[in-house]
């Protein structure tokens, strides 16, 4: 039996790399799963890691990194000597070249754009000047766009020619450009197959939907639903295809981004996080969110001091606190979920804050009225207090309109001040339902302690 097969994956690296056994040390990533060979690069060393790119051509390097998370992508390529950083970008996908380099550091990233190839370099440069969200931050540049005048054995020879040399991904269509380079339509590949190869690509050519650099992904993610295309042409404003988005970018970037989204609306800040990254910016990524939230308890937990009295008077309130807060907090997380939601479809715009307002009031007393019942049946099962079934019935019932109307605004109205609605939304929303759950209890409480006490 092979010895290497008793250790890890990264343990079988690092001996690889040491012992200098580069076939070795090649045939055994091509042995694991993608999901193995990204668990065991993330486990070594970054000197161990550095050995293994290095020790790789640069093309096998690439294929290696291609499938880790930009930032930490962008982590590992920075480690590496700057010409092979170079020819590993030199490797990739025009898009993927443009999401790292735009991860790293701007010195970082020029210094690795300077040793690139002058072209890869400039399509870099120019994708890198696009958002992450829009059409040239998705696109790729290799494109197969042929001229009208072209046969379909020609473009077949040319594809078979760029399958072999990995110049572009799997397509299943092509387009078609006039002689002055504009858009003139798209060809099926199964088309091309299926026709005689003296026949111009011109007579095989149907319109062909298109974006602009500036399209955003909602209306991507639109367009590919609409049809069954795999890709997108990318015009300029002279109607010439500079790129093509595809499906699967599409796809990817609306994971990514839900992913984002839920990681901030958890306190995960700053960007992604594993736990392989250094251990004092993991730290400080989650401080800078916890140290917020922990003010902002203890702000909360300040009204519960001020009715002392009365908590120690009727201390069955205690037991009901937290579900008040909580159950008005679940409220408050479904209503900031819509609005998020409603605000990445654009389907609601931040100056529309009193029309939200207007619909959540309805959930809110349909839903407060309901809790708050269940609420009070079940204190009045435990304590047979007509009255304490009344405080915690009301307390709920009132929070619940309460965090619903804060759920449903506050993202709007963060969005409009241009704070994160992702990040803020939480806390605030966690706050307020606390204090008005606590100062409703204790109030409401405090003024019929006569008829609790009874």
């Amino acid at each position: 039996m092979d010895q290497r097969t008793e250790h890890q994956p990264w343990e079988n690296l690092r001996d690889l790399v040491a012992a200098d056994d580069i076939a070795g040390l090649k045939a055994f990533i091509d042995s694991l799963s993608p999901g193995e060979a990204l668990r065991a690069i993330f486990y070594l060393s970054p000197e161990d890691r550095e050995l293994v790119l290095t020790k790789l051509s640069p093309e096998e390097a690439a294929g290696l990194i291609e499938d880790i998370p930009d930032e930490h992508a962008a982590d590992i390529i920075e480690q590496l000597p700057t010409g092979n950083a170079a020819a590993i970008l030199n490797e990739m996908y025009s898009d993927d070249q443009a999401d790292v380099l735009g991860e790293m550091n701007e010195e970082d990233a020029e210094a690795i754009l300077a040793e690139m190839a002058p072209e890869e370099a400039k399509d870099a440069r120019r994708l890198m000047q696009y958002e992450d969200d829009e059409a040239g931050g998705l696109m790729m540049t290799e494109v197969f766009a042929f001229e009208e005048d072209v046969s379909v054995k020609e473009v077949l020879e040319r594809l078979s020619a760029a399958s072999e040399s990995g110049e572009v991904p799997q397509i299943r269509e092509i387009y078609v450009i006039s002689r002055w380079k504009r858009l003139i339509g798209v060809v099926r590949l199964n088309d091309i197959v299926l026709s005689r190869g003296t026949t111009p690509i011109a007579d095989l050519v149907t319109p062909s939907s298109f974006v602009t650099p500036a399209t955003k992904l909602d209306e991507l993610a639109e367009m590919f639903d609409r049809s069954d295309i795999s890709t997108l042409p990318v015009i300029n404003p002279h109607a010439r295809v500079i790129g093509v988005v595809t499906q699967e970018a599409v796809v990817e970037a609306l994971n990514e981004r839900a992913e984002e989204e839920y990681r901030k609306l958890q306190g995960i800040v700053g960007g992604d996080e594993i736990r392989t990254m250094p251990l004092l910016k993991r730290s400080r990524r989650r401080l800078s969110w916890l140290s917020i939230n922990i003010l902002l308890n203890i702000i909360a937990a300040s009204v519960i001091a001020l009715y002392e009295d009365t908590l120690s008077a009727v201390i069955a309130l205690a037991v009901f606190l937290p579900i008040i807060s909580d159950m008005s907090g679940c409220s408050g997380n479904q209503a900031v979920a819509v609005s998020m939601r409603e605000l990445s479809l654009g389907l609601v715009k931040p100056r529309e804050v009193l029309r939200v307002w207007g619909k959540e009031i309805t959930v809110g007393v349909i839903n407060g009225l309901s809790l708050g019942c269940l609420l009070g049946i079940a204190a009045w099962f435990w304590k047979e207090n007509i009255y304490l079934s009344l405080v915690v019935a009301s307390a709920l019932a009132l929070n619940t309109f309460v965090a619903v109307s804060i759920g449903g605004c506050v993202p709007l109205l963060l969005k409009h001040l241009g704070v994160d609605p992702a990040v803020a939304s939480g806390p605030i929303l966690t706050t307020v339902t606390d204090m008005c759950g606590f100062f409703l209890v204790l109030s409401i409480a405090t003024l019929m302690l006569p008829l609790l006490l009874a």
